[in-house]
């Protein structure tokens, strides 16, 4: 078994790298703190086909692999960890699905503007009464002539998006549930006022009055919920990338630090305590990396890997942010300081914990792996109707 690169991931990581340092190591810190989607970087990442890489050519991307989006993550955010949104945003989630699942008509209306890095688009799922429990959801599309009158709120998405693709219920039950594409400036959709993640980005509550959706903006009826929360596997890919990957970066930043910074007349690296700290970090990051690579290598292949992709997220979020809380600690008041980029790192890295399915979530179903059975974390019927 070998876990190294091919030579053509070597070349891709090789290239992805170098194009970061010279188009996206100015401006970094800066950009870290920035409120706004960096959407001015789309085009740039378009030119450099570094969207729509695990995207079948058929369909507008470039017929990639998971584990080459998995390389443009790692690479991009080694050098520039907020660039990393926009690869992820290109390649994962709302965009996967859209592709999967759509008609040509829609691909070319809603996918392909995010391709060419002209626009950018978000999920809508969440709701303030439903988290986690996502089949709770209460937006409704109520059938109207031919289309359907949405009406609901969302919580949590990005409020700078040109286009969200919409979670919402035809119908009772989890078979009722589907899924709409609609556009900010649609009659009736209102985008809340603003508010800030601990990262610094933003969210807004997406507000839903009626709004009519045509029977070509339908993504998914009634039936689809399966198919659009089956995308989740590769979702938590990305996820898994993004938080590791600005765990590494953490890493190598307090490295340099400990070989360069003096305390007591000696170098910090020569203090056993940091020795230590440094092996036990780099053996979890190394670890947390071989799940990830398998969980994309494996998915690539066809194979099932709702379990590995969930593991895969579960240690990389655990570790990455591990390694962004360490680097603070060795770096102390540099690390703590917005003036480096370590900080930064540690408030994005908590999020994903909460961000793509909680650690909690991971580890219902791994149980319900390991026990092959259906764990539910609803109280039983005769209780819930007491």
């Amino acid at each position: 078994m070998d876990f190294r690169f091919t030579e053509e991931q070597s070349m891709f990581a090789d290239a992805v790298r170098n194009f970061a340092k010279r188009n996206l190591a100015d401006g970094a810190l800066a950009r870290a703190h920035e409120e706004t989607f960096p959407r001015g970087l789309k085009s740039m990442m378009h030119e450099q086909g570094l969207l729509g890489i695990t995207i079948a050519e058929e369909h507008g991307g470039l017929g990639g692999t998971l584990m080459d989006a998995v390389i443009a993550i790692e690479q991009i955010a080694l050098v520039c960890p907020r660039s990393a949104d926009v690869i992820q945003e290109g390649n994962f989630g709302a965009v996967r699905t859209l592709a999967q699942y759509a008609t040509p008509d829609q691909r070319e209306r809603f996918l392909m503007p995010v391709l060419r890095g002209e626009e950018v688009i978000a999920v809508a799922m969440t709701e303030p009464d439903a988290g986690s429990a996502t089949t709770d959801l209460t937006t409704t599309a109520t059938p109207d002539g031919e289309g359907f009158r949405i009406k609901g709120a969302k919580v949590f998405p990005n409020p700078n998006a040109d286009q969200y693709l919409v979670y919402v219920r035809f119908g009772p039950g989890v078979r009722g549930i589907g899924s709409v594409m609609i556009r900010k400036g649609t009659e009736g959709f209102r985008v809340g006022e603003p508010a800030h993640f601990m990262s610094g980005a933003q969210w807004a509550p997406l507000y839903f009055d009626d709004v009519y959706v045509p029977p070509d903006d339908v993504l998914l009826p009634a039936g689809g919920f399966k198919k659009q929360i089956s995308g989740f596997n590769a979702e938590r890919i990305g996820n898994a990338a993004r938080a590791l990957a600005y765990g590494r970066y953490c890493f190598n930043e307090a490295r340099t630090y400990a070989l360069e910074r003096k305390q007591f007349g000696r170098a910090l690296c020569e203090f056993q305590g940091l020795q230590w700290k440094f092996s036990d970090m780099k053996t979890e990051m190394e670890a947390a990396q071989l799940l990830l690579y398998r969980a994309a290598s494996n998915a690539d292949r066809g194979l099932p890997a709702a379990d590995e992709t969930t593991m895969a997220k579960l240690m990389c979020n655990q570790v990455g942010f591990k390694l962004t809380n360490e680097a603070i600690q060795v770096m102390g008041g540099l690390g703590y300081s917005q003036e480096a980029l370590i900080e930064y790192c540690f408030r994005r890295s908590r999020g994903w914990m909460i961000a793509g399915g909680s650690l909690e979530m991971m580890r219902n179903r791994l149980a319900e792996n390991i026990f092959d059975r259906r764990f539910s974390q609803r109280p039983p019927k005769n209780e819930a109707t007491a």
